[in-house]
């Protein structure tokens, strides 16, 4: 059995019996990439010379110094930026950039004693819902390679899924964690906004952007998040708030809990597979002990409009800074100036970036901005409205996270808007900040099923109790696809 079919904290039983050591499990994570990556893809960089150097170092380090995290292997989405390790956003106009400092929840990582095994595949500046956006190479989706992942954290994703690495980092703009997540069957959660830093994060758009982790089970996502949450000085829009022991609030007891099911989330669109699959994950909550309540959240038929109005605004914005003066690509044979800028931007950024910066640049024009950005803008003020006036009455809100499984690869290409509408259920929560987790909760044939769970902000605690109590309740997190047979 690989060792990271092991949790967390199983594995530091094994250390701590000396049954492994740090130096197995890095030398596993690096086995099985090499193994499997050939067909994942998941996989930009890797990080081998200076983990096994770590992992060796940190393997004489006492266990009673040691925290529940300590010698564990964790992959980094490529947009985070990592120092000395090349961090590309899987973008051309990103080729050859090393960074010269660690983002802050690399930092915070490192302090854990989780050893970085490498960089992740995305979307392309974390723009799109497959993974078929980054420049270098598609990633696939480990439990059928005829389909996506979905993105942009596909990598971090199907790294977990596939069995390379235990843990990843991604980012969710506006479902990049969860929608992947549950397109792999595996855990991932996009924390409140604020709850953790952004700063090394390459921006796509600053108001929507957060960090978060993506795992095999509930316990392990509780204790990265709580590992890499907290207010950074070099972050102004990070929250001062505490940061409780999420583990400690898995309690298993949801008896009483007020659950919200959104109408709006189960209606015309959602495929029948995940409705049913949905709705009987709905049932083991009521058999635990929750009571269920239809709600409405009105204004979520508007979210995905404004969505990509306002992330495409504000990338826009962020992107203008990919120049070719500074660092990665920069076209050559130019005549001047300004057609260094116009060259590079043109041949450094695919298509899908591209469409965003248009989009982004005729919203925020003098002639259209207040018919399109302005009023995105007070579109997100209704919906963040909604979402407080559930949690006035409700502790959580669920429902599907996506309306269908996994596309096949290419299915969607040329048509970008049904690509879009894949993120229909996962945009709101961005819009409103609020925390959301996906967990595997079925099956449509070979293809997993995503059930999200919405909190209240700052609520991640109650988030991990729900999910961990539906997931010791059902088996669905402990099924693995064809990758975890290869030895």
């Amino acid at each position: 059995m690989s060792l990271f079919k092991h949790t967390s904290a199983e594995m530091q039983e094994l250390l701590k019996n000396k049954e492994v050591s740090i130096a197995d499990l890095t030398a596993e994570a690096f086995a099985r990439i090499d193994a499997l990556d050939g067909e994942v893809g998941a996989f930009l960089a890797l990080n081998k010379e200076t983990a096994t150097a770590q992992a060796a170092e940190m393997d004489q380090v006492p266990f009673s110094e040691r925290g529940p995290l300590f010698g564990l292997p964790i992959g980094v989405k490529d947009n985070i930026v990592t120092e000395g390790l090349e961090t590309t956003c899987a973008s051309k106009i990103l080729e050859g950039f090393n960074p010269i400092y660690d983002a802050t929840v690399v930092q915070k990582l490192r302090a854990a004693g989780m050893i970085t095994v490498g960089k992740v595949n995305m979307d392309e500046f974390a723009m799109g819902s497959a993974n078929e956006n980054s420049s270098i190479k598609p990633v696939h989706n480990p439990w059928n390679f005829n389909h996506v992942p979905g993105g942009s954290s596909g990598g971090s994703a199907a790294a977990v899924a596939a069995g390379e690495v235990p843990f990843t980092l991604g980012s969710d703009t506006g479902g990049s964690i969860r929608q992947p997540a549950a397109y792999c069957g595996v855990v991932g959660m996009k924390p409140t906004y604020g709850r953790v830093s952004r700063f090394g994060l390459v921006a796509f758009a600053s108001s929507l952007d957060q960090i978060g982790p993506i795992t095999r089970n509930v316990r392990d996502n509780a204790l990265i998040l709580e590992a890499i949450s907290g207010v950074d000085e070099h972050d102004s829009t990070s929250a001062n708030v505490e940061v409780p022991s999420f583990v400690d609030a898995i309690t298993g007891d949801i008896k009483g809990l007020k659950i919200a099911v959104p109408k709006e989330y189960l209606a015309e669109g959602v495929s029948d597979a995940v409705r049913n699959s949905v709705q009987q994950a709905i049932d083991t909550l009521k058999g635990l002990g929750a009571t269920v309540d239809e709600v409405s959240l009105p204004h979520s038929k508007y979210a995905l409009a404004a969505y990509y109005i306002l992330s495409s605004s504000e990338a826009s914005s962020n992107l203008a800074r990919f120049d070719g003066i500074r660092y990665g690509f920069r076209a050559e044979n130019v005549a001047n100036l300004e057609e260094l800028y116009t060259q590079t931007r043109a041949q450094g950024f695919g298509d899908e970036v591209k469409r965003r910066i248009m989009l982004g640049t005729y919203s925020l024009s003098a002639g259209t901005y207040d018919a399109y950005y302005k009023k995105a803008q007070q579109v997100r003020t209704l919906i963040k409205k909604d979402f407080d006036d559930v949690f006035a009455n409700y502790d959580v809100i669920v429902g599907p996270t996506t309306p269908t499984p996994a596309f096949k690869l290419g299915e969607n290409l040329q048509d970008p808007m049904t690509v879009y509408a894949n993120d229909i259920l996962t945009v709101p929560i961005n819009l409103a900040g609020v925390p959301a987790i996906s967990i595997p909760c079925g099956f449509d044939g070979d293809l997993p099923i995503g059930l999200q769970i919405i909190g209240n902000y700052f609520a991640e605690g109650t988030v991990y109790n729900v999910a961990d109590s539906f997931e010791k309740a059902t088996d669905f997190h402990t099924k693995t696809p064809q990758t975890w047979e290869v030895k």
